[in-house]
């Protein structure tokens, strides 16, 4: 019997980008579910990785490449970085038919630069698919909308069952669809994936030999910064203490790697205009694709996060960052992040290709939420609205039981009530 499938955000994406596109690429992180998400539309698949026909693909691949595009489309190519030619192919193919939802095609890393001849715009469009949300792990009740915030229905009234320690075990387990599935209430998976991309996926993506024990003392630095501004000078600067001959064209090259296989995903500045000269900082905050990547780097558990409010409070964060990105992008935005240089700051800014906007304070527990608030209010009142537009709402998005509208107009939503 095959596994039941739990339906993704991102499936409708995908069933407007084949209706408007010849091909589409599907991106992001190894095991995060592209394939499955895929195969629910797919009606032909090529598995590259398929240990018993990888070897026949990859010298069709070299002498004719159409060949591997024969099978009833939409045709499924997983993995298709492994013949990076199966990208010209099908770019050729679309412009050869002139019809739209051929190919999907699927990979858990960007390939070389120049390994491809075309860059396929107007032909391969792309989506980015990430760990699974609260809301697709079915631990998010989805009882305040993204969605309906942005068109102005702000009186939301809900409660969310999810305590404390149930979120720094989904913060362990991570939003990989496999634990999920499974009901895992550990780590064992994300660790798996943390041993995986070390000792494997970063030494393959470029065809460069890295010391894994190296690259797991830089991703634990990270993962000791994670949610924080800290320029990656620092980060060098830990790893240096423990290792003279890691120099910086070593760490940037460690930073791109991780990025081209999806583990590490910065959340950038946002820059709107402003009534006052104030400088704003310009910093990437960092994060991964998954807080569980952090959790498994720094060998967390329940317990120990239970036992570290501080650090997990960066978690929570980072928990907070990655459903956000995944509602967001359901609504055709991203997100980004507001610190200025005197220290007024939004966790998280939620900005939709159309202007809209939104501010997000992110508290684990209830006693901050009053500080919180005030700093959205004082943010809202800096930026120049003329140009930016009021923001659709501000929230506070906390760890807590109950959602509300405070009298002051600032929303507080539990993670676990969010949908897109």
């Amino acid at each position: 019997m095959a596994d039941k499938y739990l339906s993704r955000i991102c499936d409708s994406l995908l069933f407007r980008q084949l209706a408007s596109s010849g091909a589409v690429l599907i991106e992001g992180a190894k095991w995060c579910g592209k394939t499955s998400s895929a195969r629910q539309v797919a009606k032909s698949v090529l598995y590259m990785q398929d240990p018993d026909r990888s070897q026949a693909y990859l010298k069709m691949a070299e002498t004719m490449p159409s060949r591997l595009l024969l099978g009833d489309n939409p045709r499924l190519l997983d993995e298709w970085q492994m013949a990076p030619v199966l990208w010209d192919a099908v770019r050729f193919d679309v412009d050869k038919r002139s019809e739209r939802g051929l190919y999907i095609l699927t990979g858990s890393a960007v390939p070389k630069d120049g390994v491809t001849a075309h860059t396929g715009t107007g032909r391969i469009s792309r989506m980015l698919m990430r760990p699974m949300s609260l809301f697709e792990s079915k631990e998010s009740n989805g009882s305040v909308s993204l969605a309906k915030l942005f068109a102005g229905e702000t009186d939301v009234i809900a409660e969310s069952t999810l305590t404390i320690p149930e979120l720094a075990k989904i913060i362990c387990r991570g939003g990989w669809p496999e634990a999920v599935k499974n009901g895992d209430s550990d780590s064992l998976v994300a660790r798996n994936y943390v041993d995986a991309v070390i000792n494997m996926d970063i030494q393959r993506v470029d065809d460069v030999e890295r010391n894994p024990a190296r690259v797991r003392q830089f991703l634990r630095s990270y993962a000791r910064n994670i949610s924080t501004m800290v320029p990656l000078t620092t980060i060098l600067a830990d790893v240096h203490s423990n290792d003279i001959g890691f120099s910086d064209t070593t760490m940037y090259s460690y930073v791109n790697a991780l990025r081209r296989i999806f583990v590490i995903e910065d959340i950038p500045a946002w820059k709107p205009s402003l009534r006052s000269k104030t400088a704003i900082r310009t910093s990437d905050k960092r994060q991964f694709v998954d807080p569980s990547i952090a959790a498994a780097l720094m060998h967390a558990n329940i317990d120990s996060i239970l036992n570290d409010m501080n650090y997990f409070g960066f978690l929570f964060e980072s928990l907070a960052a990655r459903d956000l990105r995944v509602y967001a992008q359901a609504l055709d935005g991203d997100i980004f992040h507001y610190h200025d240089k005197n220290e007024l700051e939004a966790d998280l800014v939620i900005r939709l290709h159309d202007g809209r906007w939104a501010p997000v304070e992110v508290k684990l527990g209830s006693r901050e939420i009053e500080i919180a608030a005030a700093n959205l209010i004082k943010l809202q009142n800096k930026i120049d609205t003329d140009k930016a537009g009021q923001p659709s709402f501000k929230m506070v998005l906390t760890g807590g039981q109950f959602a509300y509208k405070r009298q002051d107009g600032v929303i507080v939503v539990p993670i676990a009530c969010l949908k897109a």
